[in-house]
Formats: C-alpha cells, structure tokens, sequence
C-alpha cells in the first residue's frame, strides 16, 4: 500500500498536478529556457566542433517527438556535435521499423483507450510509452556511435544517485535490475555518417496498461517481421521510492556532460515551432500516416477460424478465413463457410470487397455496410456476423 501510495503520488508529479513538473520548471543547475527559433537553430546547425547539447522536449506527443529525433538526425551536423535528448509521451505504443503492429500489440484495446500507435525509424522492439516513462536519445556520427558507453551514462548516473541499485548493461544492451528486472531497452539507426541510438527508462511507468496493451490477442497470423523479446520489467520508483524526477534529469545531463567532456547546459525545446524546425512538421504528418504506421508491414498471411452464431436462430458454425497481407492491403483472400450457413456467392462477394482494401477494421466495416444493406432476414443476419468476424482478426 506504501508503494502504491508512492506511485500515485509520482503520476500526480508527473502529470502536471505539481508546482514543478519535470519537464516545465524544475529549478535545475543545467537547465535553461530556449532561446527564440532562428536562435535555437544557430545553436543546432553553427558552432566548433566537439560541441555537445542537452535538449529536453516539451512536448508529450508521440509523433513530434519521433520528428524531432529525424529532424535532428537530418539537420544537425553530427559530425562536429553530440546530442542528447530527453523527451516523454503521454500514453502511446512505438514499434519498430521492421515490426507487424498485428502481432505486437492490441491494437482493439488500444483504440478503446485512445493510445496511439507510432512506428519509429529505428529498428528492435514494441514500447510503451506514458509519462512516467524517460526516453533519452544519443545522437553523434556513425563513427562515434558507441551504445554500450551511451547506457553507462545512465547506469553511471543511477549508480551515483542511489549507490544500492544493482543497475547492469545486458548483452542484449538493455538495462537490467538487480539481474532480473528490464528497466530499460534500446534501438538504434545508423545512417551513412551519422546516427541516433534511443533508449527507454522506466521511472513510474503504467505497468498494468503496458501489460494490456502489449499483450496481442492470438489471431492465426504468421510474419517474418521482427519479434519483440518480452521481459519481466520494473519501475525505479518501486525500488527507490525517494528518487525524484527532477533529481533524474539532472543526474543524467550531468553524466553525460561527464562522459563525453561536455559542459552542456540543458534547453528546453518545442518541436511545435516551426521556426525552431523548418520542415519539422511535414515530417511528424508522414509518421501520423497510416501508410508508414500500417503500410510498412513487412508481408504477412493470416489463416485462422472464425466462430458464427446466428443470434436468431442460435444455430452455430465456423468458416476459414485465409489471408495473405502486403503493404498493408489485403493481396489474396479465401473465406470457406458451409454452403448451408451461407448462400456461396455471396461469400464471394465478401471475398471481392476485401482484396485490394487495407487491411483494416474501419475499411472493412464500412466497405461491407453496403453489401449489408442490399440483404434482410437470416442471410443478412449471418453474413453481419462473417463480417464482424473477419473484422475482428484485424483488431
């Protein structure tokens, strides 16, 4: 109950219902305002080489964030300059660049509950995001792009701020506790000179809606696309209930500063500006799309059963639905029901409305609506319930 005590306290913290919420004004010796756009920009883009920047985001939305990270990636001149970056979400799904959201996260419970879904352009596995969640990325040349010594600033800064933490870089690069407990994970992009290496820390993070939302419902779907490793994961605050948020940032802008030989000062940073970021807004309208969220799916199939229930007559039966997934859009579809649940040709015509359309529950709701509507009585009653089956597999 303390700890629960503890941890409620830490969401009011970090939801804003403080006088100093870790991203807004923490009186914090690193940390500055940012300067106006074109000032901002000169900082990024001009100066000597060796230069390192502490930049925290105000912004908690997903789809910014992951821009800013291209933006910077894109715009900033790595070669000369290091960057951290430390931004936070509200509650949001981040798979990988090469993952099936299908098969990685479910994705019905996430549109109950409002979470977004993003994918991020570097690869490794699905995250979950919320305010209690830190990410930091470590940007630098291709060069100098070193992960582990990226998670020694923060095992180093965890290990200075509560000495009693068995804090460990695995094999994996992730961040273990006390040898058992995931706290953090990372991916990476490297691109031909530069690169960006972003890693998750989890300080009071939902775990309950991680579980949920994390957990894909089974749907007979077979992908070669990257599989998430799932772990058994923790909070910091559950292990060191006196750690405040403020005191993490700073500890960790300051290990970075220690590390690299930087004297960074920490700034504040809107990617809403877009005077500060020219073009960043094209670029977070291309990750809000659903043609880089879903369409980037590496080609999948799905074969599986579905159970029919004519609710009038209660009279049961199963079909088979086969499909095969590429880009996105249904590319072959085969849905079997016995002749005698359902008239054959119009099995067809389901088949006919699926192929070529998104795989996708809103499209497929709305495209078989009108094929509905030209029926009545018991056959409109079993292919209703073809349909919400079939959309069912699509989350």
């Amino acid at each position: 109950m303390e700890m629960m005590s503890l941890i409620r306290r830490s969401w009011r913290f970090l939801s804003g219902q403080h006088s100093v919420c870790g991203f807004q004004t923490c009186n914090l010796p690193l940390q500055t305002s940012c300067s106006g756009g074109g000032g901002l920009l000169a900082s990024l883009t001009e100066g000597g080489e060796g230069v390192g920047l502490i930049l925290q985001s105000r912004s908690t939305d997903v789809y910014q964030n992951l821009a800013l990270e291209d933006w910077i990636d894109t715009n900033v001149d790595l070669q000369r300059r290091s960057v951290l970056l430390l931004w936070r979400n509200r509650p949001a799904v981040v798979i990988g660049r090469h993952q099936n959201p299908w098969t990685e996260c479910h994705l019905r419970a996430m549109r109950e509950e409002g979470i977004p879904l993003a994918r991020r352009r570097s690869g490794g596995g699905t995250v979950f995001h919320d305010l209690g969640n830190l990410n930091l990325t470590f940007f630098t040349s291709k060069k100098a792009y070193d992960r582990r010594r990226n998670l020694k600033v923060v095992t180093d800064a965890l290990r200075r701020l509560r000495p009693e933490l068995d804090v460990q870089a695995s094999e994996r690069l992730d961040i273990m506790l006390d040898g058992r407990y995931k706290i953090s994970g990372s991916a990476s992009r490297l691109s031909r000179v530069s690169s960006y290496h972003h890693c998750t820390l989890l300080y009071a993070t939902d775990c309950s809606a991680l579980s949920t939302v994390l957990r894909p419902p089974s749907s007979g779907i077979h992908s070669n696309a990257t599989p998430s490793v799932p772990s058994p994961v923790t909070n910091l605050l559950e292990h060191a209930p006196s750690l405040q948020w403020e005191e993490l940032l700073h500890a960790l802008g300051t290990q970075f500063n220690t590390e690299f030989g930087f004297s960074a000062v920490s700034t504040f940073v809107d990617p809403a500006d877009e005077s500060a970021f020219p073009g960043l807004n094209r670029m977070e309208a291309e990750l809000r799309g659903w043609e880089w969220t879903y369409g980037r799916t590496p080609k999948f199939s799905v074969q599986t059963s579905l159970d029919l229930t004519d609710e009038g007559s209660l009279s049961r039966s199963s079909a088979r639905l086969q499909v095969e997934v590429k880009s996105g859009m249904v590319e072959r579809c085969e849905v079997d029901v016995p002749a005698d649940w359902l008239p054959q040709h119009l099995s067809r015509e389901l088949v006919g409305l699926l192929v070529g359309e998104r795989f996708c529950p809103h499209r497929t709701a709305a495209t078989t609506a009108a094929l509905l509507r030209t029926l009545q009585g018991e056959t409109q009653r079993r292919l209703h319930n073809l349909c919400d089956a079939v959309v069912s597999v699509m989350g």
